[in-house]
């Protein structure tokens, strides 16, 4: 399984970005996926989390009511949409899957998960 991320970029307090990411390879619709991301400085957190058929999601506090992350197993993508940017935001974010597993629940910490992408770059100015 590779993983590509996409849709980063330079944007001002209060955008809005759509972060993707595509599965290529034996694809990832039996797996949970999760978004990480990692500031200057900074250990890389969870940002969000969503089990195979998206029936369970988490949500960091920090991005609570403001991200939304959402799968498309047809296509084998994941997606984070990013409202009401904030400077604190900028980082790479970092799309993830974990390998299929029958208990299926959200994975919060980076060392559950076993693919991941390259990351994209998040920059929001104040």
């Amino acid at each position: 399984v590779q993983l590509q991320a996409s849709g980063g970029g330079l944007v001002r307090t209060g955008d809005s970005l759509r972060l993707s990411c595509a599965a290529s390879g034996r694809g990832i619709s039996y797996s949970v996926a999760g978004w990480f991301r990692q500031a200057p400085g900074k250990e890389r957190e969870v940002v969000a989390s969503i089990t195979r058929r998206g029936d369970f999601i988490y949500y960091a506090d920090s991005v609570k009511d403001r991200f939304t992350i959402s799968r498309l197993n047809a296509e084998n993508t994941v997606y984070l949409e990013m409202n009401n940017l904030k400077p604190e935001d900028t980082a790479v974010y970092y799309c993830a899957a974990a390998r299929p597993r029958l208990n299926d629940r959200y994975l919060l910490k980076s060392d559950e998960y076993y693919y991941w992408g390259p990351g994209t770059l998040v920059t929001v100015s104040s």
